[in-house]
């Protein structure tokens, strides 16, 4: 059976400090994207997607799905941007693409020509880091909250490290950045074609510091 071709589609990433929204019509992508959107995603998806849709000159009824980012990353920021993608998919019939964090830099990293094994990083705070190793568009290493020493182990063993965001670590090891915005379109591109579809369920690789913090009680 031939696949079908998905041209249109609003793809959404609330996960870190920055702020991305994709509107593909027939394969033409438009982007919107705040660099420092920390803790202002609640307020900024909305009129940032109706600002992409006008880019694409897209309605919401003519996606053939629609895409959130479900982490690693912000807890708060990847249920927004779940909430607001869901909503869309339950309104429209349309169905779901969930992307992870580390897909959008594996892919990045893909268009890149980064050869070889890569750790994606997104910023845990605290010297810690969300972390996941691919090789091409292989899980190598399953995600993890890892220790910046244990970053740098893996570093020692041939890992290229990889992230959107500038991290602490970079004045010990080298780190390759790249786009949010052409990352998470190639991403959603590459799962599409895969035809990925399903629950947009938060990739939480750690407990939230109230349940972390509750427990301690």
């Amino acid at each position: 059976m031939e696949k079908k071709g998905y041209k249109n589609f609003v793809a959404v990433d609330t996960g870190g400090n920055h702020l991305t929204v994709l509107a593909s019509k027939n394969g033409q992508v438009f982007s919107v994207c705040l660099p420092d959107c920390a803790m202002k995603h609640s307020v900024s998806v909305m009129p940032a997607v109706d600002a992409a849709l006008q880019k694409a000159d897209l309605r919401l009824e003519e996606c053939d799905f629609f895409s959130a980012v479900v982490g690693a990353g912000s807890f708060t920021g990847i249920r927004i941007g779940i909430s607001i993608v869901k909503g869309f998919c339950l309104a429209f019939g349309k169905p779901a693409l969930p992307v992870t964090s580390f897909e959008v830099l594996a892919y990045n990293a893909i268009d890149g020509g980064v050869s070889g094994k890569v750790l994606t990083l997104v910023d845990a705070l605290h010297d810690a880091y969300y972390a996941c190793g691919f090789e091409g568009d292989k899980v190598v290493f399953e995600p993890a909250y890892l220790t910046e020493e244990e970053v740098l182990a893996l570093v020692a063993e041939g890992y290229t490290l990889c992230a959107c965001s500038p991290l602490p670590i970079e004045e010990k090891a080298r780190v390759e950045y790249f786009s949010p915005a052409k990352g998470l379109e190639k991403a959603v591109a590459a799962l599409a074609e895969k035809e990925r579809f399903g629950e947009l369920t938060a990739l939480y690789v750690r407990k939230s510091s109230a349940e972390i913090n509750k427990g301690q009680v």
